[in-house]
């Protein structure tokens, strides 16, 4: 999940007409993708390709612009701690003096590469949920918002947690530790066996009901606003529709942080310590060893990477779609 990760959904595609949401195309905050709601209006398959190529490039230049941010978060999540405290120019720092300026995008090529199969597997979920919920309820209650969203988000994670892991160990990767994805993969595999690969996976699917009920009730919370400010949520305007979002999206991922931070630690463990953690064993040590706020170290980098995120995901997606000519 990012979070982080459990990270965002687009839950709201079932929560109001499609006109209502005609701006609400993407976001990659640098966590997940959202499938664009311009996706699930297409009936010619013609031209789906050009939708699902618009929002995967989207993705992956958002997540390249924003690649130094994300590692930094990883950095200090894992490295942290009351001995140790960094903060983001340290966490900055310690990386370009160990591996150089380009070490800042370790990781960013699996994070890229994930965004197909992540973007597939979302796509056919939340179609498969619009069918059914849209066409026998017409506009679903909120439970059936939040298990559309869920079991959107927790089977693409659940199928895509090895690729995780893989990021994190790549991101936080010495130099000269790996030669590559495949000796990465191939080094954890020989080492700690296959079950590494599902590392963090229960703090991942735990992190799915925070994140999904804040985010969903901020995202409410703004529209009533909107609303009552007598402002035309019919068609509203790029600016409202991208800062709601955001701002809901930011939200969701404050909630569900520490089970973020927890995935992320027992995803590289053996990176610090070389033991097998569970997720209560290292909930105790982060709080024995930082207290409370050490569940919310590198929340900065997460925050200060949401906004420029979203908003290079949602250019390139317009500058994409208008180039391919939809």
């Amino acid at each position: 999940m990012s979070l982080s990760h459990i990270e965002p959904f687009q839950h709201r595609l079932f929560c109001f007409p499609l006109h209502c949401l005609r701006t609400h195309e993407v976001l990659d905050t640098g966590e997940q993708l959202m499938v664009p709601i311009d996706v699930l209006e297409v009936d010619n398959e013609g031209a789906l390709w050009k939708f699902l190529l618009s929002g995967a490039m989207a993705g992956a230049v958002s997540r390249t612009g924003t690649a130094p941010l994300d590692r930094a978060k990883v950095y200090m999540q894992v490295y942290s701690s009351k001995t140790n405290f960094m903060n983001l120019l340290g966490g900055l720092r310690s990386m370009v003096q160990e591996g150089g300026f380009r070490s800042l995008w370790r990781g960013n090529g699996i994070n890229v590469l994930k965004i197909a199969p992540e973007y597939a597997i979302k796509f056919s979920i939340f179609e498969q949920c619009k069918n059914y919920f849209c066409r026998v309820h017409g506009s679903p209650p909120f439970q059936e918002r939040l298990l559309a969203g869920s079991l959107a988000v927790a089977t693409s994670q659940t199928l895509i947690n090895p690729m995780e892991v893989l990021k994190t160990r790549l991101t936080l990767r010495r130099t000269g530790q790996y030669k590559g994805l495949l000796d990465c993969a191939w080094q954890i595999l020989e080492q700690e066996g296959t079950r590494a690969l599902y590392r963090g996976y229960l703090p991942n699917m735990l992190g799915i009901i925070p994140y999904a009920c804040t985010e969903l009730a901020v995202y409410e919370m703004l529209r009533c606003f909107w609303l009552k400010s007598g402002r035309d949520m019919e068609d509203p305007s790029g600016l409202v529709s991208l800062s709601s979002v955001t701002l809901s999206t930011t939200c969701g991922q404050m909630a569900s942080y520490p089970l973020t931070l927890v995935r992320t630690r027992m995803q590289a463990q053996d990176t610090v310590e070389g033991s097998n953690p569970t997720m209560r064993g290292v909930f105790q040590r982060i709080l024995a060893q930082q207290g409370w706020p050490g569940l919310y170290r590198g929340m900065t980098p997460t925050l200060l990477k949401v906004l420029p995120a979203g908003g290079i995901s949602y250019v390139v997606y317009e500058a994409m779609k208008k180039t391919l000519g939809v």
